[in-house]
């Protein structure tokens, strides 16, 4: 039985990853595990009702971050209260908006900031309550070119 899934970040930069993510999102730290050398091996930041892992890279243990390979396969997702705003405290923070907020056809407005480290946030708040029927004929009509 699962209890709980954890985004776990690597970064090379934990220390800086710690700040921004306070600065763009309000997360809290909860603790950090330092090497004698100054390298964090692990960190849980409070991003509210979930918690986030972060680590610096370890190359020598395969663990490299976006920057270090060239780009991420993957999207964290926040859904918040106000898209723009968080959206904007992010870039303000020194993300990159990789595209700025609009409304969506799955019934969010939201926008994606790619962060100082590599990672991309796909930041979101929900318009409209759709079912996935709607969604999939919205979809279907997005992809034929059909103005909606």
């Amino acid at each position: 039985m699962i209890h709980e899934l954890f985004a776990y970040l690597c970064v090379n930069d934990a220390g800086k990853a710690i700040d921004y993510y306070g600065k763009a999102f309000g997360a809290t730290e909860k603790f950090r595990l330092v090497e004698p050398g100054g390298r964090i091996g692990h960190a849980e930041l409070d991003f509210g009702p979930v918690t986030l892992m972060i680590s610096d890279e370890f190359p020598e243990c395969g663990i490299r971050s976006p920057l270090a390979l060239g780009g991420t396969a993957v999207s964290i997702h926040l859904h918040v209260d106000n898209a723009d705003a968080v959206i904007a405290r992010a870039v303000d923070a020194g993300g990159t908006v990789e595209r700025p907020p609009q409304d969506e056809f799955y019934g969010e407005r939201g926008g994606v900031v790619r962060d100082p480290f590599g990672h991309r946030w796909n930041i979101g708040h929900s318009i409209e309550v759709l079912s996935p029927e709607e969604m999939q004929r919205r979809y279907d009509a997005l992809l034929a070119g059909v103005k909606q």
